[in-house]
């Protein structure tokens, strides 16, 4: 059992129930706007609201934004989301209850994805880098009763990290681990962990690869899941339920995020059934595994409704299809009470959109899309739909849709070509990593994007 970590007035792990929380879309200098949505997401049951801080003016506007909401009778912990500028997080530190701090860029510069030779005493003296910028930190979120969520990204990781172990689950580990050993011999326990890609099987490999680690060393921080990039409608919901819910129906996280290119109050509904339907689906897992012959997952369940069918569905099956114990499904259930009709049609379709949430096998366009935050600059909601609209013919391809940079590249490895953020109204298009376009104006770069895809298939 993780050990519990104070946010605020909150617990988080320990005896504690999992916590549910959302980020803020809007500009994190809009105080109005930040107030107004953290409402939104607080009364539909988000229990800590994340906003971004690019920088110390939108780290220096927590405090604002704080005494608005605690004055109108909103004492949920705000958390700020710092990257790149470590100054920032000691700013933040001072206004919020909890910080996140990205170990890929926290010290290390941004990643530019080339190889780097360290030798053994190198390698060191930049770990001696990062605890020389830590400990201030620390330092100061002790002062203030400051929680700190050590937020690492599968699509951030850094140039160092990457060239000495590799885009591996054990590299994604190591970046957490750097980071969870100054912290503990500074004897600072108020840490969430979180790990997070976009693909499903990273994920979930990576987070019991480091629950594991941490046991070796006798760490039990509590742990934030996620599906970061998860995307929107049936897709991004089945995708969170198949790699957040793998690890719920094992007893591994304390609480959740669903990361879903929505309004962030959408999110919430989906993780409290994820969170309710823990013991069900834990069932229904042993029950589905015990069910498999000839490498299929045979899946009887009922549902109220087909949201709830699709996310129980996902969440019974998920950890067995990410280890591959079978590679096939079929879902049966005899409900009448589903508020739409479900057919035979329906069913294979749901078992397909799961199948490709868990890698197995791609059906449809596979969007990769981010929730959006402060930082992004352009309409996200209506930009994917335009590329949806303009791509979805091409099956099996995989599409990165990115607000911002910081995860953007990066995740780009994990997608064939990538629409991402470079500035208000300019966007970058790249094919896997490499940017092959840059400061495209917004309102060209759809069609420019679909010329690059159509292009490379003729070629």
């Amino acid at each position: 059992m993780s050990s519990e970590a104070r946010v605020g007035q909150i617990g988080i792990g320990g005896q504690n129930p999992i916590r549910i929380q959302s980020m803020a879309t809007v500009d994190t200098n809009d105080t109005e706007g930040c107030v107004a949505q953290a409402k939104r997401i607080i009364d539909a049951g988000g229990e800590l609201v994340r906003f971004t801080t690019q920088g110390t003016r939108e780290a220096e506007n927590m405090k604002n934004i704080s005494a608005r909401l605690k004055a109108d009778g909103y004492p949920q912990p705000l958390v700020a989301d710092v990257h790149f500028t470590a100054h920032t997080a000691d700013v933040a530190a001072q206004y919020c209850e909890k910080v996140r701090i990205n170990p890929g860029n926290y010290v290390d510069p941004g990643r530019t994805f080339k190889h780097l030779e360290y030798t053994d005493e190198e390698y060191a003296a930049e770990l001696q880098k990062i605890e020389r910028q830590l400990v201030p930190f620390i330092n100061i979120c002790k002062e203030h009763h400051t929680a700190v969520r050590i937020g690492v990204n599968h699509g951030s990781l850094s140039d160092r990290i990457m060239s000495r172990y590799g885009d591996t689950p054990e590299g994604i580990v190591e970046s957490c681990m750097e980071f969870l050993r100054i912290f503990k011999r500074e004897q600072f326990n108020d840490v969430v962990i979180s790990i997070k890609a976009s693909n499903t099987v990273v994920m979930v490999t990576t987070v019991r690869l480091l629950v594991q680690t941490m046991d070796r060393e006798d760490m039990h921080y509590p742990l934030h899941l996620g599906v970061t990039e998860a995307g929107e409608g049936e897709d991004g919901r089945i995708k969170s339920a198949v790699g957040i819910g793998a690890l719920l129906t094992e007893g591994i996280g304390d609480t959740i995020r669903v990361s879903l290119s929505e309004e962030p109050e959408c999110e919430i509904p989906v993780a409290r059934k994820l969170v309710d339907m823990i013991p069900e689906c834990s069932c229904l897992r042993e029950e589905a595994e015990a069910s498999i012959k000839d490498d299929t997952i045979t899946l009887a369940l009922d549902a109220p409704d087909w949201e709830t069918l699709q996310l129980k569905a996902a969440m019974a099956v998920g950890g067995l299809l990410i280890d591959r114990k079978a590679t096939k499904l079929k879902i049966v259930t005899s409900s009448t009470s589903l508020t739409s009709p479900t057919t035979d049609n329906s069913l294979t379709s749901l078992a397909d959109a799961i199948l490709q949430a868990a890698r197995i096998k791609f059906t449809k366009t596979e969007y990769i899309s981010c929730p959006g935050c402060g930082r992004t600059l352009y309409n996200l909601q209506d930009t994917i739909a335009k590329i949806k609209a303009a791509t979805k013919e091409f099956v099996g391809l995989k599409i990165g849709i990115m607000g911002c940079i910081v995860n953007g590249p990066g995740e780009m490895a994990d997608a064939d070509y990538g629409y991402v953020g470079a500035g208000r109204g300019k966007i970058s298009l790249y094919k896997a990593k490499e940017c092959v376009e840059k400061n495209i104006p917004e309102e060209e770069a759809v069609a420019k994007l679909l010329e690059l895809i159509r292009k490379d298939r003729i070629s």
